[in-house]
């Protein structure tokens, strides 16, 4: 366990990470602060914008910001139309005020010379080259070609052949009109983002627990009045980053540790700007955290360190679990073989963890993005069930992006449905496959949100079936990479021009958002968008009536408010989260609130008469856990033999991916079958345990993530001072690699893995491990903003280096966290 009492001062590291955006210029303009401010560093600051008549704004807007779950609420000053300013809202006692460097962003995209601003339609060129030539049009004549379209593969017979792929920067409830159009259409394929972000989790918790969610909250608990995640002894973060994806509800971790003196412990193989403010970090091998897991658990239950009484009432399949993991010698010495942590660090982690309670578990894309995410989760759940650590303030399984009900509902589809056909395998990526080999069939149209040639393994295959996909819809602000093979292109109005809930934080929190600005050009929101396609059908469908498709869109929905009173109606849990009472708040309504009266509920489980009142209301009468036996489901009979028929097991057995080195078991795919998990769907019967063969010309194993705080996936690269700020692709390395490459920092480096190369800017970084480096992604080659500062463009994403073969068979997560590769001079 290396020591990271070196870290640097909390304080500072507000100051920077979150306030940098000031300190580069960017002054609180219109702000009521003194003129005269102290800063937490010593510092004085002089506000002269204060006493400027010219600089007062007219009225100030509440919002909230669009990017990572922090769901940071913002106070918008105008003047006349314009901002003037995005501050944070002090009120809120979870943020206090504090932004991340991205909230400036939210006015660069508002104002941005890049942005699309009507519907165009392709009228030569070929897809995805420059010479891709396109035309402006009005919504209605964008709204024709894509409705006759769609009617025309329908009428073939083929309405399965239409998928739709979104990302998680959709307003909520846009997914659920996705789904209802798709309904009517007869396509099986409206897919969400889940398999990009966090599918896994969602599945391990609802199997173990019942719920897919987020367990624990941030801040005080109305219900009890008691802090809950802060009030956590120890934290153990696995593979997530949160200093920088999720700096805010970080920050508030970070004041809750320094006034209760708690620890924090950092497994990550690289030394992150959150493992600097741990207390400890461990440094496991890529794709290794399933090893790790299991050793603790191995040597929590051989010595004894379990909660005896929770595991008696609340835990089944206890003793089954117990014979499983000494059957399999998963001890700490097992462990320390395969994720190359020492043994007795192991040890120490498991017995700080089962004595420490309340402790609680943070997870995130380092987790699930792993080929063996699900059953990682569900070792984590076990942890925490097991000694007793959930269902407790303070404790719980955390794992960010699950932080929603599965669906917004709305009013039953009336009229008669077509009968679906099984949608394409579970994988993020199976588009690609389907449209080059026609395997299960051939997708011939494409609706995206986000942009699936930066986001998808091996992007070099996901951009040939981008070229022969016969049609395709980009929405989107900019014109990002996808554009260029569209057949339309559908502008969408950016965060600070919308009503309603945007975002969510993790802890299943949402605000309410006014529209601060008008729309730039003729923009739309996402919902906008399918209830107009879904009134151009109307007027073209030959084989129904109008009703069919206008009646279950009415344009009312148009109308956020409207749209969003129908799903507060409908929605078990969501009763008490009406416009009125989150307009209201300073700080977030989590879910569920059934009720206006009832205060949301913080911790998941909680033995108290507000989490039965919410359980009531989600259909579960009296029980504590929301799984078939009332209790955490470890094992049961009927769980094993639907995770047998895929391959797998209730009871976690180790592999990983085969290009981690020196991997002793791993997984062979065999025939499809229906998907256990999720059963419209098929997936491959996996062969667990399998000798994995060596990749010897590709001795380092790689990492993809994001680059730093600036940047969220890839559209934070089309604001100015995203590109100012970390506008190079820098390729972290140990030293020892870089000196035995040659390379210096700075350095061009070419990145080779079985899939392909990739360049970048060497970054010789002694938090790393010595047979391990890191890929940042979101660069692109369409990303113009960086031109004039004068940083590069990089013609392959990162993801050309990650391997699409191998992935989650339960949940789809492709696994971006290890890839064999090899660096050299360019």
């Amino acid at each position: 366990m290396v020591d990271s009492s070196s870290a640097p001062d909390r304080r500072r590291f507000l100051h920077e990470a979150l306030f940098g955006a000031a300190a580069g210029g960017a002054l609180s303009l219109g702000c009521t602060t003194p003129k005269v401010r102290k800063e937490a560093d010593g510092t004085t600051t002089f506000d002269f914008t204060a006493s400027s008549g010219a600089l007062q704004p007219d009225r100030t807007v509440r919002s909230a910001c669009q990017f990572c779950n922090s769901l940071c609420a913002l106070e918008v000053d105008l003047k006349g139309e314009r901002i003037l300013a995005v501050r944070g809202v002090k009120q809120d006692p979870v943020q206090q005020g504090e932004l991340c460097v991205k909230a400036q962003m939210m006015t660069e995209f508002v104002y941005s010379p890049n942005r699309i601003r009507r519907p165009m339609k392709r009228v030569g060129g070929k897809k995805g080259s420059k010479d891709s030539r396109f035309e402006e049009i009005s919504w209605a004549e964008a709204e024709e070609i894509i409705a006759r379209k769609l009617l025309a593969i329908r009428d073939d017979g083929e309405a399965h052949t239409v998928a739709s792929k979104t990302a998680g920067r959709m307003p909520r409830g846009a997914g659920a009109l996705i789904g209802r159009f798709f309904a009517l259409l007869g396509s099986p394929n409206a897919t969400d983002v889940g398999p990009v972000c966090n599918d896994a989790g969602g599945d391990a918790l609802a199997r173990t627990f019942g719920l897919g969610n987020f367990t624990n909250g941030y801040g005080v608990d109305p219900a009890t009045g008691r802090e809950d995640l802060g009030s956590a002894r120890l934290t153990l973060f696995f593979g997530t980053n949160q200093a920088e994806t999720h700096p805010v509800t970080f920050a508030h971790l970070l004041r809750q540790k320094e006034q209760r003196g708690s620890r924090f412990v950092c497994i990550d193989p690289r030394r992150t700007p959150t493992a600097a403010h741990c207390d400890a970090w461990l440094a496991p091998k890529p794709h290794t955290d399933l090893a790790l897991a299991l050793g603790m658990l191995g040597h929590i239950l051989s010595a004894g360190l379990y909660d005896r009484a929770f595991v008696q009432r609340w835990v089944a399949g206890f003793d089954e679990l117990v014979a499983h993991v000494m059957r399999h010698g998963y001890s700490p010495e097992w462990a320390a073989e395969r994720c190359d942590v020492p043994a007795a660090q192991i040890r120490a982690l498991a017995e700080d963890y089962a004595r420490a309670k309340p402790a609680a578990i943070f997870c995130n894309a380092g987790i699930s993005h792993q080929l063996n995410a699900f059953t990682t989760y569900r070792t984590l759940a076990i942890l925490a069930a097991v000694t007793g650590n959930i269902g407790v303030p303070g404790g719980g399984c955390n794992f960010m992006h699950n932080t929603w009900p599965g669906g917004l509902e709305l009013p039953p589809l009336v009229g008669e449905l077509p009968v679906l056909r099984d949608g394409l395998p579970v994988g993020p990526d199976s588009f690609a496959t389907s449209i080059l080999e026609a395997k299960p069939y051939r997708l011939r149209a494409l609706f995206t949100v986000g942009n699936l040639l930066l986001a998808s393994a091996n992007s070099a295959k996901v951009r040939r079936a981008f070229e022969e996909l016969e049609f395709y819809v980009y929405t989107g602000l900019f014109r990002e990479e996808p554009a260029n093979y569209a057949d339309v292109i559908l502008p969408i109005a950016s965060g600070l021009e919308t009503d309603g809930v945007y975002m969510r934080r993790d802890d299943r929190a949402i605000r309410w958002q006014d529209q601060a600005v008008p729309r730039v050009g003729e923009s739309r929101t996402d919902w906008e968008i399918w209830v107009g396609l879904a009134h151009a059908m109307a007027k073209l469908d030959a084989k129904h009536t109008p009703e069919y498709w206008a009646g279950n869109f009415p344009r009312e929905w148009n109308d956020y408010r409207a749209l969003w009173a129908e799903f507060a109606a409908r929605t078990p849990g969501v009763g008490g989260m009406g416009e009125a009472r989150l307009r209201k708040r300073d700080e977030p309504l989590r879910w569920p609130c059934p009720d206006e009266r009832h205060p949301g509920v913080s911790t998941l489980y909680l033995d108290h008469p507000s989490w039965y009142e919410a359980a009531r209301a989600l259909g579960h009468e009296g029980k504590r856990f929301l799984t078939g036996s009332g209790k955490v489901e470890i094992y049961t009979p009927e769980l094993e033999a639907t995770l047998a028929a895929g391959g797998h097991s209730a009871l976690p057995t180790y592999f990983t991916h085969p290009e981690v080195a020196g991997a002793k078991e791993s997984l062979r795919y065999h025939e499809p079958v229906r998907n256990p998990l999720h059963p419209n769907n098929w997936t491959p019967r996996v062969e667990l345990g399998v000798a994995p063969k060596p990749l010897p010309d590709f001795p380092l194993m790689g990492m993809i993530g994001r680059s730093s705080v600036v940047h969220f996936a890839g559209v934070t690269h089309w604001a100015p001072s995203g590109k100012h700020l970390d506008g190079t692709r820098h390729i972290q390395m140990h030293p020892e690699v870089a000196r035995a490459a040659g390379l210096a920092a700075g350095d061009e480096v070419i990145v080779e893995s079985p899939r392909g190369a990739i360049r970048g800017s060497a970054l010789p970084w002694e938090g790393i491990r010595r047979d391990t480096i890191f890929v940042p992604n979101g660069f692109g080659w369409e990303q113009s903003v960086g031109d004039s500062l004068g940083t590069p463009r990089y013609a392959e994403p990162a993801n050309t280096l990650v391997d699409d073969a191998h992935f989650d068979s339960l949940s789809g997560q492709q696994a971006y966290k290890c890839f064999a590769c090899r660096v050299r001079k360019a």
